[in-house]
């Protein structure tokens, strides 16, 4: 699942959620993992929250008009109205994170409206030894602490409708030392819906740990961006690893 991560209408990519570089027009971007054989995209507008605006719906619009494979969107949906835009606008799943935490009622309001298979809810998180798993959640584009346990509100998010669950550890992003490991297997343990594995992948062994750790699907942005890893050559990796792919 190759990640474009939009700022100023342009596909960017950071190291720990900072320090962004461009990477590219992300109708293009898409157009091309769609050719490349991905089977799932993601676009996240990550600074509409901080930036207290919607979602560019122009933007997800035209990359939907090239996109070929379920396509989720995330960033800046705070209301169900908001949501159902997106939606028309070509998304086939909407991403929820920071509106989520602050009035859990939206994810159980936009499955009602929309099915369940609609919503992910997506969770930054960062280590935090005083909190129960280790794991604490932070909104906000990574920029706020909760306070919340990271796996209990991954519980939470099930219980009230996501069908989908996206941890980003802020530790690991952009780093290319591998997943988070401890908590996606956390995260496995105390859910039954498919879990994103997202942040940190630098090499074909890493998304193979992540899967065996309990990621369904498996999600990164640098080493696709840049050309480190294809798309073709880490689905033979994995099928060589025991690792069933589509």
């Amino acid at each position: 699942m190759p990640c474009l991560d939009i700022k100023d209408g342009r596909v960017v990519k950071g190291v720990h959620f900072v320090g962004l570089q461009d990477a590219g027009d992300p109708v293009e971007c898409a157009r091309a993992y769609c050719e490349a054989g991905a089977n799932e995209l993601a676009f996240l507008d990550i600074t509409a929250t901080i930036e207290g605006r919607k979602t560019m719906l122009e933007t997800v619009k035209r990359v939907a008009a090239v996109t070929t494979v379920p396509f989720t969107v995330g960033g800046g949906i705070r209301s169900v109205s908001e949501a159902e835009n997106v939606l028309a606008a070509g998304a086939d799943r909407v991403s929820i994170s920071s509106a989520a935490f602050r009035t859990p009622e939206l994810i159980t309001e936009s499955a009602k409206a929309f099915g369940s298979e609609k919503i992910v809810v997506a969770i930054d998180v960062d280590k935090n030894p005083n909190l129960p798993s280790g794991y604490e959640v932070y909104i906000d584009g990574g920029n706020t602490a909760t306070d919340k346990d990271a796996i209990e509100w991954a519980k939470e998010a099930e219980d009230r409708g996501a069908s989908i669950i996206l941890p980003t550890s802020k530790a690991c992003d952009g780093a290319k030392t591998g997943f988070d490991l401890p908590l996606i297997s956390g995260i496995r343990k105390a859910v039954k819906v498919p879990i994103i594995a997202s942040g940190g992948a630098g090499s074909l062994e890493h998304f193979a740990l992540a899967a065996k750790a309990g990621a369904d699907i498996l999600l990164a942005a640098s080493v696709f961006h840049f050309g480190e890893i294809t798309i073709s050559e880490l689905k033979k990796y994995l099928l060589q690893q025991g690792i069933p792919v589509e």
